[in-house]
């Protein structure tokens, strides 16, 4: 939800989702500065450098699905959605309008799970650039993906590990 919330959530959401606002936000500071994603950015053609934040959030994603049960021994991750999904939906209403539209349409095609197949990468990008003309350059990035994919995969298994440390010792400093 953080994506779509602009400036200061005091005031606006409780108190837990004001601090998970200010947790995404740490987490995203953090990734944008780190030596590994910097790393991976620089697999992206020049024209594509600009959309290659957006573009590793969507693969990491991707990897995560694919390599989740060695990563998170305590839910399968079909049971994590539906514990993800059964938190969120009853908070849904009071959340910014492109969040509910992102949650129906995540909810709705099992995306989390279907991240796993690249094809459905593919898709996701086609489909952001078709919704953001801006965002065009996103379609043609995944070329970038498919040519150096194993190179991200590895970006992303040293990278997510440290940062779930880093979370999970209360070490994400703004």
């Amino acid at each position: 939800m953080a994506d779509f919330v602009r400036g200061s959530p005091e005031g606006a959401f409780s108190s837990d989702v004001v601090a998970g606002i200010r947790m995404h936000r740490r987490v995203d500071s953090l990734t944008d500065k780190h030596p590994l994603v910097t790393e991976a950015r620089k697999l992206f053609r020049y024209e594509y450098r600009r959309v290659a934040p957006i573009t590793l959030d969507i693969i990491w994603d991707h990897f995560l699905s694919q390599h989740w049960d060695e990563f998170e021994k305590n839910y399968s991750l079909p049971e994590f959605v539906n514990f993800a999904r059964n938190n969120i939906e009853p908070h849904l209403a009071s959340t910014p309008e492109k969040f509910q539209e992102l949650n129906s349409y995540l909810w709705s095609q099992d995306l989390l799970i279907r991240y796993a197949d690249i094809s459905c990468i593919a898709n996701v990008l086609q489909s952001m650039a078709h919704r953001r003309p801006k965002l065009s350059a996103l379609a043609g990035s995944y070329q970038d993906i498919e040519n150096h994919y194993l190179d991200f995969e590895a970006l992303f298994c040293q990278f997510y590990p440290e940062m779930m440390t880093l979370a999970l010792n209360k070490r994400l400093l703004e």
